[in-house]
């Protein structure tokens, strides 16, 4: 296998993640993890791109808070750079104070809650499911449950992952095990 690139810079933010939360190249030892795919493990706060014969690239994630976390199988049916966004109606009803502003969306860059990227996950009935694993303006909730939903990474992270994952590729987001 040829050698693989894993970003390890954290330019862009003066944050500084624990290392276990850094990409790395790891021996997944699930053989029916396919390459290609992608996988999120919550209760972990990893997300794992599979490359070939079990090996992976693993990233530290920020997942969704206590209810709004939603597993399942996906695909990612679009990609968008510095993606524009809307929250939710659901997010809008449940903190209006925080999310009825921008209720006509707002354009992408730094300051948006996307990040720099973002990987729409649909349905198998090609739905859109608002889920998305995207970039964060705040990289200080990775290894954290604290998003509407979504899986997101650094920003510096997600443009790596951004270039790696295909348009139709599978999107595992596993159950949580544990309940906090």
């Amino acid at each position: 296998m040829a050698s693989v690139a894993v970003p390890s810079g954290l330019s862009g933010h003066s944050v500084q993640l624990p290392d276990r939360f850094l990409p790395q190249l790891v021996n997944t030892g699930q053989p029916s993890w396919l390459p290609g795919e992608v996988h999120v493990v919550p209760d972990d706060f990893f997300l794992y791109f599979l490359l070939e014969q079990g090996l992976a690239i693993r990233y530290g994630v920020g997942v969704g808070r206590k209810g709004l976390y939603q597993p399942g199988k996906f695909t990612v049916a679009r990609k968008a750079k510095w993606p524009w966004w809307r929250p939710t109606n659901a997010m809008i009803r449940r903190e209006p104070h925080k999310y009825a502003r921008y209720s006509d969306g707002m354009k992408g860059g730094p300051n948006n809650p996307l990040g720099a990227r973002a990987l729409y996950l649909y349905d198998d009935n090609g739905r859109d499911t608002y889920l998305r694993i995207h970039g964060t303006n705040a990289p200080e909730t990775i290894g954290s449950a604290v998003s509407n939903g979504c899986a997101r990474l650094t920003n510096d992270h997600v443009k790596d992952l951004y270039e790696r994952v295909a348009v139709g590729a599978r999107v595992y987001l596993y159950p949580k095990v544990t309940t906090a």
